[in-house]
């Protein structure tokens, strides 16, 4: 939704896709239309020839992945209209970064920091790593948004059991000591191997402790100098979006993961800001100054009910003082579909018994299978990559 605004505001022609008419996104009055594909994750093929129609049909010149159908896109590029950008790295480095045992190696090899980390791929060896840490945060090779996190500390403890775990060669899981300390996310943009726009943020309020719903800037100069190391490391020529998360132990930072997509951190850059960051055109890095603030209000009013004495202080002054994600987009209309959406997401959550965020995006995810139709290049890149999880 925010990326939509930012730059069909500027008098961009956006068009929005998704696989089901209720998302939010698909209804906002600064885009020029919409359109629903086939799933990317189970129909990959009619997800590529969707979004190929829809490049035809509206020119589109650039397609700018907001979720895991950045991994589809990426290793079908080849199959899209030769006219249209994709603005994402290479597949086999996206199945890098998104591989959290194998960026764990990628970043030791960048000399950034990282706890102490054992992959693990069946169940003995889950049970005799998480028996080596007195305090363990573990989680699938595999796995975003905060869900199916497996620990002994902190307000999730005890959220997993050890017995829903089920680590495999082929879906590995990392087990850690549990490093204290708040998380420090980070968004950049990427134009040939340049950071072109960076924010670093953290989420004061969470909902149900993972998925943020405020977001303050905050110092971004050690997180710039860590992602531009990553990225050199990685692929000096690397073109997309990156999204890091660290966690901040008493002023160190350690890195934890990586999402190869836009996530909240873009809503904190200006649409102009934005704008230009996609281009490459500036030669300096736009970097969002500590202090600017942005909230999703109706979350953090719902989440004030869930533990109406712990949250309600906070949430009193963050309605009156921080500033609501659509303030001054006058967009609200596209807000009236949220109801959609989680009707959506509960139907699916029921059907697969998966929590609703997870349901959410089952059919866009991507869990390192092969790709139908994937090069045969990119098939043997890709099992290297998961050779080099240890």
């Amino acid at each position: 939704m925010d990326i939509i605004r930012k730059l069909g505001s500027l008098g961009h022609e956006v068009y929005a896709s998704d696989t089901y008419h209720g998302s939010v996104g698909s209804h906002s009055k600064y885009l020029a239309g919409h359109s629903i594909t086939a799933s990317p994750r189970f129909e990959t093929d009619q997800f590529i020839a969707d979004i190929a129609q829809i490049v035809e049909t509206h020119g589109i010149e650039l397609i700018i992945p907001t979720f895991e159908e950045v991994f589809y896109l990426s290793a079908r590029v080849s199959d899209l209209p030769p006219s249209v950008k994709l603005f994402a790295g290479n597949f086999v480095k996206l199945a890098h970064l998104h591989d959290k045992a194998s960026f764990k190696r990628l970043v030791i090899e960048a000399g950034v920091p990282v706890p102490e980390t054992v992959v693990v791929t069946n169940e003995g060896e889950l049970h005799a790593a998480i028996d080596r840490f007195p305090k363990f945060f573990a989680r699938a090779a595999f796995s975003r948004g905060g869900v199916g996190l497996l620990t002994n500390t902190g307000p999730l403890a005890g959220k997993m059991e050890v017995s829903d775990c089920h680590p495999t060669p082929e879906q590995p899981w990392l087990v850690q000591p549990f490093v204290e300390g708040p998380m420090v996310c980070t968004y950049s943009t990427i134009v040939d191997g340049r950071v072109t726009a960076h924010c670093t943020y953290r989420a004061p309020e969470q909902w149900a402790h993972s998925t943020g719903i405020t977001f303050l800037a905050v110092d971004s100069t050690d997180t710039l100098a860590y992602t531009q190391r990553i990225i050199e490391t990685l692929d000096p020529h690397f073109t997309g979006q990156l999204s890091f998360d660290f966690v901040d132990n008493d002023g160190d930072l350690y890195a934890i993961e990586c999402n190869p997509r836009p996530t909240n951190g873009v809503i904190l850059l200006g649409a102009e800001e934005f704008e230009r960051a996609l281009t490459g055109e500036s030669s300096e890095t736009f970097v969002v100054e500590p202090g600017v603030e942005r909230q999703v209000s109706i979350a953090v009013l719902a989440d004030a009910f869930t533990e109406p004495l712990k949250h309600l202080n906070k949430t009193l002054h963050d309605l009156v003082h921080v500033q609501d994600v659509g303030a001054g987009w006058h967009d609200s209309l596209a807000m009236l579909w949220s109801p959609a959406t989680l009707i959506h997401g509960a139907k699916l959550s029921q059907g697969q018994h998966k929590e609703l965020l997870a349901a959410l995006g089952d059919d866009i995810v991507w869990n390192g299978e092969p790709i139908d139709e994937m090069s045969a290049e990119d098939a043997v890149a890709l099992e290297a990559v998961h050779e080099q999880r240890g």
